[in-house]
């Protein structure tokens, strides 16, 4: 198995597309344990506009949803394809959200995703943005492994 995702690989296992795809790709995978996920923050970004005129910064729920599907990949990557198959991973909640510093575009941002508990359908994540070593922001939430329908 792979340490490392490509963004075509992800699309094959997330439902998410353009914009809302947020991850370019999943690297340092330790299977269904962590891995970090690359987030290209540009000026052409679909938030720059209106997030906000003048002085743009990537909105902290996009940091979390950005968290959520590099868990999703992290777990459908790592379990069973005919488990998987039909599926979709949802949130559930997010606790101890803080946003520690502005993401401005034309960075990199580098998730550090760490999956902390599972158990049947929920999984619980905890998870360190940072870009050049700076650390943005950090959270945990859950996850839940839900029918496509």
């Amino acid at each position: 198995m792979s340490n490392t995702l490509s963004k075509q690989e992800i699309i094959n296992l997330l439902p998410h597309r353009e914009p809302m795809l947020l991850i370019e790709e999943l690297i340092n995978i330790k299977k269904l344990l962590s891995a970090t996920a690359i987030v290209n923050v540009t000026k052409d970004s679909f938030f720059v506009q209106g997030h906000f005129p003048g002085q743009p910064v990537m909105p902290g729920v996009l940091i979390v949803e950005a968290f959520g599907q590099a868990a999703a990949a992290l777990t459908a990557h790592g379990i069973d394809k005919s488990t998987y198959e039909n599926k979709l991973v949802f949130l559930m909640g997010i606790d101890k959200a803080r946003f520690r510093n502005p993401v401005i575009p034309d960075c990199k941002l580098e998730l550090n995703i760490e999956a902390t508990r599972s158990h049947g359908r929920v999984w619980k994540y905890k998870g360190e943005a940072f870009v050049k070593g700076k650390k943005m922001a950090d959270a945990e939430w859950l996850a839940t492994i839900v029918d496509r329908k």
